[in-house]
C-alpha cells in the first residue's frame, strides 16, 4: 500500500530562531561502535500493545504472544498414503472405505482392511497403510508387504500435543504461520501492530521529478524510503518534502507529527550550516539514544527519544550512506517496537576488495557466489548501483581481509 502523501498536522509553532545558527558546531564525535548502535536502537523501543486481528490481516505483522494448539495435531490417526489400511498381516479382505472427511464406521479385525485416502481417519485395529503402489486386489482381497506397526499412518497428537507453543511470541507472520493458526483451529491471532512512519525528506537542492538541472539532484529517498519501512516491518503514514529554509520549518514539521511513532528526517544530520536537526533535538530536550556511528557510510546517523515518545531517527541525505544507516539504526528499531527479537546476522566469506578504516565497520553491497558472497560495485555514500543488485549487506570490521567471515544484514532485518 502505498503511504499518504499528507501534511503532518501542526500542533504549535515553532518560531524560526528555536533552532540557532549553527555556527561553531564541534565536528561529530568518534561514534558508537556498529554492533552496539544496533543493539541500542532495539532496546530503546517498547512494544505496542497487543491486538487481535483476522488471520487474513496478520501477515507481516509480529504474534504478541506465543501461538497455542488448541487440540492435539493432528486430532486423530490420519492416512499419510492412498491405500488400504490393514490389520494384521497379509492378506487382507477389503470390508469398505474410509475418505477424507467421511471416516469407515466399524473396526477392523485380523485379517481385514478398508480402502483409505489420504487424510482420512484410520479405523480402529489398522496397524499400518499399504500404499497403492504396492498393493495387489484380486477378488476382494488385498495382498502386499508385511509393515511395521504404525507405518504411513500420522498419529494422534504426533506434530504437536494440546496446549504446545507451535510459535513463539515474537515470531513475525508469513504464510506459513497463517496456515498453521489455521491448521490448529486459531481464527484470529493476537498480534503487534505495525509502527507508524513518518519520513520527512529535507534539501532545497532536490528535484522530484524528470533528470535534474545544473546544481540540482533529484532525490532517491523519498521513492526508497517507503519501500524499506515496509521491509523492515514499519507502515509509511506520510512522506513530506522539507526545504532547509526557513529554518523553523524542520522545527514545525518534526513537532507536529504527532501520529506517527517513529520520525524519519533525511539529511541535516552532519554539522553543515543547513544542518539542524541536532540543535532542533537538543531545544527539544529529546534524549539522544545514538549519536553518530563508527561506520562507513552513514556515520552522522543518529537516534533520539523525543519529550513525546515518538522516536526520531536521523539519517545522511546521500542515499547509499541512508540506507546503511536506516538498516543500522531503524530495522532494529522497528523490530523492538513490534516485539521482535534483535535479527541475528550470519556470518559469510565476502570476497572482493575495499578499503576498512581502523575503528571502523564499513557496510558494503553483496551478492551471493558459490563459495560465499563478493562485493558489488558502486557503493559509494551517494550512489545506490551496488545495493540495487545486492543480495545483502556486509558489515566489515577493520581488520578484515579478502574471503574472510563477515556479519550479513539480509533483507528484512
Amino acid at each position: 500500500m502505498p503511504p499518504v502523501t499528507v501534511p503532518c498536522p501542526v500542533t504549535a509553532p515553532v518560531p524560526a530562531e528555536s533552532c540557532p545558527p549553527v555556527g561553531g558546531t564541534p565536528s561529530h564525535p568518534p561514534g558508537v561502535p556498529w554492533d552496539e548502535a544496533r543493539t541500542r536502537a532495539h532496546r530503546a523501543a517498547r512494544p505496542a500493545a497487543a491486538q487481535h486481528v483476522p488471520l487474513s490481516g496478520a501477515h507481516g505483522l509480529t504474534l504478541a504472544r506465543d501461538l497455542l494448539t488448541l487440540a492435539p495435531h493432528p486430532a486423530f490417526d490420519t492416512a499419510a498414503m492412498d491405500g488400504f489400511a490393514v490389520a494384521g498381516p497379509p492378506p487382507w479382505s477389503v470390508r469398505g472405505t474410509a475418505r477424507a472427511g467421511t471416516p469407515w464406521p466399524g473396526v477392523l479385525g485380523e485379517g481385514e482392511c478398508v480402502r483409505i485416502a489420504t487424510g482420512a481417519l484410520v479405523p480402529p485395529g489398522a496397524g499400518a497403510v499399504v500404499p497403492l503402489e504396492v498393493a495387489t486386489v484380486a477378488g476382494g482381497h488385498v495382498s502386499g508387504p508385511a509393515l511395521f506397526e504404525g507405518r504411513h499412518i500420522r498419529r494422534t497428537g504426533e506434530d504437536a500435543a494440546a496446549g504446545a507453543c507451535l510459535a513463539p511470541a515474537g515470531t513475525r507472520i508469513g504464510p506459513a504461520p497463517v496456515g498453521l493458526a489455521a491448521a490448529a483451529g486459531h481464527d484470529t491471532l493476537p498480534v503487534r501492530p505495525r509502527p507508524r512512519v513518518a519520513v520527512l525528506v529535507t534539501g532545497d537542492e532536490l528535484d522530484h521529478a524528470g533528470v535534474p538541472g545544473p546544481g540540482r539532484v533529484r532525490d532517491a529517498l523519498g521513492p526508497f524510503l517507503p519501500g524499506l519501512v515496509a521491509q523492515l516491518g514499519g507502515e509509511t503514514i506520510a512522506l513530506r518534502h522539507v526545504p532547509d529554509h526557513p529554518s523553523g520549518r524542520l522545527a514545525r514539521e518534526v513537532h507536529g507529527c504527532d501520529e506517527a511513532d517513529v520520525l524519519v528526517v533525511t539529511g541535516s544530520t552532519s554539522v553543515g550550516s543547513t544542518d539542524r536537526l541536532r540543535c532542533l533535538l537538543a531545544g527539544s530536550e529529546a534524549r539522544m539514544v545514538v549519536d553518530t556511528v563508527a561506520c562507513r557510510p552513514g556515520h552522522p546517523m543518529l537516534l533520539a527519544e523525543l519529550p513525546t515518545g515518538q522516536h526520531l531517527v536521523g539519517l545522511p541525505g546521500n542515499p547509499y550512506a541512508a540506507l546503511v544507516a536506516a538498516r543500522t539504526l531503524l530495522g532494529p528499531l522497528l523490530a523492538g517496537l513490534s516485539g521482535r527479537a534483535l535479527p541475528r546476522l550470519p556470518r559469510v566469506p565476502v570476497h572482493g576488495d575495499t578499503r576498512t578504516t581502523a575503528g571502523h565497520t564499513r557496510l558494503v553491497p553483496v551478492s551471493w557466489t558459490d563459495d560465499g558472497c563478493r562485493i558489488a560495485a558502486g557503493h559509494g555514500a551517494a550512489f545506490l548501483r551496488g545495493a540495487a543488485v545486492g543480495d545483502a549487506l556486509a558489515a566489515l570490521g577493520p581488520y578484515w581481509t579478502d574471503g574472510s567471515p563477515a556479519p550479513l544484514l539480509l533483507p528484512g532485518a
